[in-house]
């Protein structure tokens, strides 16, 4: 009997907590379109489980066997989901990239070398070809 009254009162004194994760949670991105009417590469989906994978595929082909301009690339990606009012993917949690990467409280370490602006041209030095 005492074990089932210490049982019982763990999962009363339990309650609020359970109950305060809930209303704690956190509320789904809502992710807005920069371009409407583009056709995307994969389904929604898709995008939002195998991005990562269909980036860092195409980042092996083009740095070790020199492939650009490939269907899924991250400047393709830039130019349609970087926000109007920025020009980026970046710089609010209202931006594309920002927006989710933040609610699933992932880094986003792309920009560490990559710029996130829409329609930028790098200056320096082009490679020979």
């Amino acid at each position: 009997m005492s074990r089932a009254l210490t049982l019982i009162a763990t999962l009363l004194l339990a309650l609020p907590m359970i109950q305060s994760a809930k209303a704690g949670e956190v509320p789904k991105p809502a992710i807005v379109i920069a371009n409407p009417g583009t056709q995307c590469v994969a389904p929604p989906e898709e995008m939002r489980r195998n991005h990562m994978e269909m980036l860092k595929h195409q980042r092996k082909l083009t740095l070790r066997e020199g492939v650009r301009g490939a269907k899924v690339s991250l400047n393709g990606c830039i130019e349609c989901h970087a926000g109007k009012q920025n020009g980026s993917v970046l710089g609010s949690n209202e931006n594309f990239c920002q927006t989710c990467h933040a609610y699933a409280a992932v880094k986003l370490d792309c920009w560490d070398c990559h710029q996130p602006k829409a329609n930028y041209q790098a200056t320096g030095a082009k490679p020979n070809e």
